[in-house]
């Protein structure tokens, strides 16, 4: 059984910066993609950041550009999110998630999740002003 456990959320002040990590456990082959996604209450689930497993390409939603980076260790398994200069808003509950290495990952539409078919529980980021 495949798990993703998140780590790394906390609180922090405005201007801040915090590093997520996703480890992966549980599955016999590697993950095409991983990313991070988040939401806040009230609001929809946002993608943050998409990487390819293979190639380490990566994308990102425009709220995020210039400060966040995901990255990846194929080694140990693990996907991390590098938050800089927080701001209030990016306060959510983080969730990682990733594809099978058995289905394609869309690169023009990863921030819908789509066949994102494995999902971690989260972990909660506050950013206070």
């Amino acid at each position: 059984q495949v798990r993703l456990v998140e780590s790394g959320g906390g609180s922090v002040q405005a201007g801040g910066s915090l590093r997520l990590s996703c480890v992966a456990s549980g599955y016999t082959s590697s993950f095409r993609c991983m990313g991070w996604w988040r939401q806040a209450p009230g609001k929809e689930r946002e993608g943050v950041a998409m990487v390819y497993t293979g190639g380490g390409k990566a994308y990102y939603a425009d709220s995020v550009k210039g400060r966040f980076t995901i990255s990846r260790d194929n080694v140990k398994n693990t996907v991390y999110l590098q938050m800089n200069s927080l701001k209030p808003e990016d306060t959510a509950m983080y969730y990682c998630a990733a594809v099978p290495a058995s289905t394609a990952c869309y690169s023009g539409s990863w921030s819908q999740g789509r066949n994102f078919d494995y999902w971690g529980q989260g972990t909660q980021v506050t950013v206070a002003s």
